[in-house]
């Protein structure tokens, strides 16, 4: 199968370029994968597929960007002129584009892969019926979000043209079976990135206990409650803490972490890593005593989770949205914190820190819970959706071909 796959991808700061990049990571190691076409955003560094492992061809086409409306034009020509057998759409509402019309227009590409009857699989990783919008920084305004949700339901009917949506959680499965009356959904769980054949140390090196927070911030990821809850459980406990925030601004906010770097410049041990390289995520896991979510709301299946998962990390989670639910599907475990309140979080955060036994027994929980779908295993549910999705319509095609009677 040659598999042409419509994403962001390293180094570019598009959403969901990571998932890409252990996605095609996995799919080149599989013996009926020839070919990947990687169909991605024009970025300045070179794309980054020098994985060490053997495996498949790998062919790029930087042909779309971030806010352009010509990428349903510029997709369409690369798909035409590198003829795949299938392609993979990896997509969130706002993967083309925060404008309306250049978001939209990229989402319609599913639709031109079934009118030109290509098969096709759209990775969905949130739906907008679970988008808390003012929180995830779209709009505060009632009237404008009925605007989004309207919006949100056309671009969701668009992506529903494709041969099959592939989403994350079962609740996704449920709404958009409900409300839209789709038969083509399937549950496809995110999976994890890394899953090292040594299980996970669960000592921690020499000096301060790290607390750290991993993702795009200045919306409903929010940074200051989680400093403020730390510098409340060293005035608690006496603990050497080190506070370290992993990533950068969402694009939403700029500048928000300057700021942040600014007015908390007088608490100690507050470490801004800014953007993570991925060869520096492991040592970045490994570290850390706790991994906290200091989120607001949430818009899909994290994919930190995972990762804090496959590495052996006790978590610090808010209790709502899909964080609660991927614990209750997935068996993560972890200390929850009520979103707005900075005791509370400080509670969930002294709880681990002051206990070196329960901090391990979460690792290990959340460990157990992340090898139970490696990557190389989402990567198997992909293919064999294909080959379904190809096997129906070779079978419709013969079934054209058959001579009625007269």
């Amino acid at each position: 199968m040659k598999l042409a796959i419509v994403t962001a991808y390293p180094p570019s700061k598009v959403t969901l370029n990571e998932y890409a990049y252990h996605l095609v990571k996995h799919f080149r190691q599989k013996e009926n994968v020839t070919e990947i076409v990687l169909l991605t955003d024009k970025t300045e560094g070179k794309k980054d597929i020098a994985f060490t492992e053997d495996g498949c061809k790998i062919t790029v086409k930087e042909c779309w960007a971030f806010n352009s409306y010509t990428n349903i034009i510029n997709v369409t020509k690369a798909i035409n002129n590198t003829q795949p057998d299938a392609v993979l759409f990896n997509l969130q509402f706002m993967k083309f584009g925060d404008k309306k019309v250049a978001a939209a227009l990229g989402l319609m590409l599913p639709l031109v892969c079934k009118l030109k009857n290509i098969p096709n699989i759209v990775l969905l990783h949130n739906i907008l019926e679970e988008v808390d919008l003012g929180s995830a920084g779209f709009t505060s305004n009632k009237i404008m979000q009925k605007v989004y949700g309207f919006i949100g339901t056309s671009l969701t009917k668009l992506i529903l043209q494709a041969d099959t949506v592939a989403v994350t959680m079962q609740k996704y499965v449920d709404i958009l079976e409900k409300k839209y009356n789709a038969k083509n959904v399937t549950l496809i769980p995110h999976g994890t990135f890394e899953i090292s054949e040594e299980k996970p140390e669960y000592t921690l090196p020499e000096g301060p206990l790290q607390v750290m927070t991993f993702g795009k911030f200045g919306t409903y990821k929010k940074v200051e409650g989680m400093i403020e809850a730390v510098e409340k459980v060293r005035a608690s406990t006496g603990l050497d803490l080190e506070v370290v925030i992993a990533g950068t601004d969402n694009p939403n906010v700029p500048g928000y972490l300057a700021k942040v770097q600014e007015d908390y410049k007088h608490v100690p041990q507050v470490r801004f890593t800014g953007y993570v390289e991925e060869y520096e995520v492991p040592t970045l896991f490994k570290e850390s005593a706790v991994v906290v979510f200091p989120y607001t709301s949430t818009t899909g299946s994290s994919g930190v989770l995972h990762q804090a998962g496959s590495y052996g990390k006790a978590v610090v989670m808010p209790d709502l949205g899909d964080l609660a639910l991927l614990v209750k599907d997935e068996g993560y475990k972890g200390e929850f914190f009520e979103p707005t309140s900075v005791d509370s979080l400080a509670n969930a955060i002294e709880a681990i820190v002051t206990n070196e036994t329960y901090r391990v027994v979460l690792g290990k929980a959340n460990y157990e819970a992340a090898t139970a779908y490696p990557m190389e295993k989402i990567a198997d549910m992909y293919l064999s959706n294909f080959d379904a999705i190809i096997n129906k319509k070779t079978a419709q095609s013969k079934n054209a071909l058959k001579p009625t009677n007269a």
